[in-house]
């Protein structure tokens, strides 16, 4: 079924465009994805790093210790269980694992020395990818998209991934 037009102002002169049809809005945002996937992975090569493997570094820098279980309910770059990602950053020497101090079974993960001297470098990145986003896009349009994106992924596991990660709700 055709959308209605959007209300958006056109400039003087310009014509205005018409609205994605619902096959264009998926492969725009589809395209979104993988040209922000591929300027970080770009970014993070001479790191030897992937952009699922950052984005669990930066979670755990923001929130450590966590579980490998909090860990897969913050990320959304991976789904399922990020435990093969958490072994390589693990054998990399950029994640300790620690033994819970209550109950020796649970396993606390955090940042090693090591993976704390890349945080400068990934939040460089981390910010670089997300200029990709924002500087194409006025306040005004970053806000519709946020707040239609949220709406499209509410109730999704990546949805829930990111109301957690980003304080907007459970």
């Amino acid at each position: 079924m055709p959308h209605s037009p959007a209300t958006m102002e056109t400039p003087p002169g310009a014509t205005p465009e018409p609205p994605p049809n619902d096959s264009e809005l998926r492969y725009l945002l589809l395209a979104a994805q993988r040209e922000g996937a591929r300027q970080m992975t770009g970014y993070l090569r001479p790191l030897n790093l992937t952009p699922a493997q950052a984005e669990i570094l930066l979670v755990l820098a923001e929130r450590a210790p966590l579980t490998l279980a909090e860990v897969g309910r913050l990320i959304v770059c991976e789904s399922g269980s990020p435990s093969r990602i958490v072994d390589t950053l693990t054998k990399r020497g950029l994640i300790d694992r620690e033994p819970g101090q209550v109950d020796r079974r649970v396993v606390y993960l955090r940042l090693s020395s090591r993976g704390e001297e890349l945080l400068p470098a990934l939040r460089d990145i981390d910010a670089r990818t997300d200029a990709m986003v924002t500087d194409g896009l006025s306040p005004e349009e970053q806000l519709v998209m946020t707040h239609g994106l949220r709406r499209m992924l509410n109730g999704t596991p990546s949805g829930i991934a990111l109301a957690a990660r980003f304080g907007r709700g459970k």
